[in-house]
């Protein structure tokens, strides 16, 4: 038997100069059809507090399969239609997977020992 480990995604998304409110309403678009994908566990968007240009899409996802698939869809197809028609200023996009404590200390562990060494 398999384990399903949990990914997800992060888009740190800015706005061009004045371009924020379109940048809002057009990611916002991701939401309710990007909840109902297969393997789908959260997805949201949400704006920053101290930068009014600042955009974060975020998904959690059952394993790498359904996040790969996700990316596949035609609504991913919103990111590059942003940059060319010049809404965004900079997409800052990065994938994660879940790792135990065990695996976390190890890299730390690891990292430690190339240091002292």
């Amino acid at each position: 038997m398999s384990t399903q480990i949990p990914v997800s995604h992060m888009a740190f998304v800015r706005a061009r100069a004045g371009r924020s409110a379109e940048l809002g309403v057009r990611l916002s678009a991701l939401i309710e059809p990007s909840r109902a994908a297969p393997g789908c566990l959260s997805f949201s968007l949400q704006h920053s507090q101290c930068d009014p240009e600042l955009w974060l899409v975020s998904g959690f996802w059952s394993d790498q399969q359904a996040m790969t698939a996700y990316f596949n869809t035609p609504a991913m197809e919103i990111f590059a239609e942003l940059v060319q028609e010049l809404v965004v200023n900079s997409l800052d996009f990065h994938t994660f997977k879940e790792v135990s404590a065990a695996q976390a200390l190890g890299q730390s562990a690891l990292e430690v020992h190339k240091l002292a060494g």
